[in-house]
């Protein structure tokens, strides 16, 4: 059994990517969950060869049994959860009045219930790793869109709200077994999610992946006594 392990969603690239190395780098063993298979075992290459010990799990996280098999592949493989990153989502405009059932449906499923469904999953082996050193940690990817609602991505900061308000509850509820949860909220995050805008705002001017990777690693190092429930990342004069 490692000393300390974490499953990471939405890590076969940008944001999810980047978490995972610096968790690598601080000596996690890493289960890597993303819907494309051929990408996720790229990326699951790309960190073994810097010597991490890495499960690859390609799951659609819209499927409640895929959530199930992930935190399954990792007890079995891993046998303790220290840090749950729930990382993987989906974000679709539209207006008001021309939304799509499946796409809402889809955001929901992916930005909320999963993480929902993951806390589930999850609970005794987190609860477990809290018991031991009080540490555990639980990230959950909101946006700068569950703080000020988005006109043409409502759908989007709806479900970005929730997340930010389930971590809240999280954090009440599981706080006391040592299990910390935070909401991270960034603005424009270089990845390939934000090449819709990047006409309006060049990349070299948006938040980086690795600036997230760097918060967790922050986070990691913070004393049992301290939480932090929520984290802001936002570029130079943006406001809420």
């Amino acid at each position: 059994m490692p000393e300390r392990a974490a499953i990471v969603t939405g890590a076969s690239r940008g944001i999810g990517l980047a978490i995972a190395d610096v968790l690598g780098q601080e000596g996690f063993a890493l289960t890597l969950a993303a819907r494309r298979p051929d990408t996720l075992e790229a990326t699951a290459e790309q960190l073994r060869d810097k010597g991490y010990e890495v499960e690859a799990v390609a799951a659609n996280l819209m499927d409640e049994e895929a959530i199930v098999e992930v935190a399954a592949r990792h007890r079995e493989r891993f046998g303790r959860l220290d840090a749950l990153v729930n990382n993987a989502g989906v974000g679709i405009g539209a207006a008001a009045d021309e939304h799509q059932a499946k796409r809402v449906d889809m955001q929901l499923a992916v930005n909320v219930r999963a993480i929902v469904l993951f806390y589930r999953e999850c609970a005794a082996m987190l609860k477990a790793a809290g018991g031991e050193h009080g540490r555990a940690l639980v990230v959950n990817m909101a946006s700068i869109a569950g703080k000020s609602g988005q006109p043409w991505l409502s759908v989007y900061s709806a479900t970005k709200f929730a997340v930010v308000g389930y971590t809240q509850a999280m954090n009440r509820e599981l706080g006391t077994a040592g299990v910390k949860s935070v909401a991270f909220c960034p603005g424009f995050v270089d990845t390939d999610m934000t090449e819709f805008v990047k006409h309006e705002v060049g990349a070299e001017e948006m938040i980086k992946p690795q600036d997230l990777g760097e918060a967790v690693r922050f986070l990691l190092k913070l004393s049992p006594a301290c939480v932090v429930p929520e984290m802001i990342f936002q570029r130079p004069n943006e406001t809420l």
